[in-house]
């Protein structure tokens, strides 16, 4: 892979604390169910390094996803459509677990699938993330 002058834009981090137990916010970040409770709908799951699926994204259509790490129940990563990575980092203290999710592969000269500009994208989906961090928040704490 050849290397370019990309300026490479900001990940977008988001933290929360949660009220459970890491094994139940594991659960909801590492299985199709879980995953889907918050999130977009996968094709399928597996927390297995190269499995390979599918994130149902609405009027974006089926968004390919690929597996690269698996610590259970501490780290999760995934390659997101043909940029992104997306990962759920865990951590567990006084029967609390703090969640960071973290949305990278930015670019300032990239362009989606959809020959969207990622500066622009990214902004969106920073704005997007904050909803369904609640949504997550909810699922974990209520669900």
């Amino acid at each position: 892979m050849s290397q370019t002058n990309s300026q490479q834009l900001p990940d977008v981090v988001r933290n929360v604390v949660l009220n459970a137990p890491i094994e139940k916010v594991w659960k909801a970040v590492s299985t199709a169910e879980g995953i889907a409770s918050w999130f977009m709908p996968p094709t399928s799951f597996e927390p297995v390094v190269g499995y390979e699926f599918e994130l149902n994204a609405g009027q974006f259509g089926m968004s390919p996803c690929k597996v690269t790490e698996v610590e259970p129940p501490y780290r999760l990563a995934f390659r997101w459509g043909k940029d992104w990575t997306l990962s759920f980092d865990l951590a567990e203290q006084d029967g609390k677990t703090t969640f960071t999710l973290t949305h990278g592969g930015w670019s300032l000269d990239a362009v989606t699938e959809f020959n969207q500009p990622h500066a622009q994208v990214r902004e969106h989906m920073a704005q997007g993330w904050d909803g369904i961090m609640k949504k997550f928040t909810s699922v974990i704490e209520q669900g």
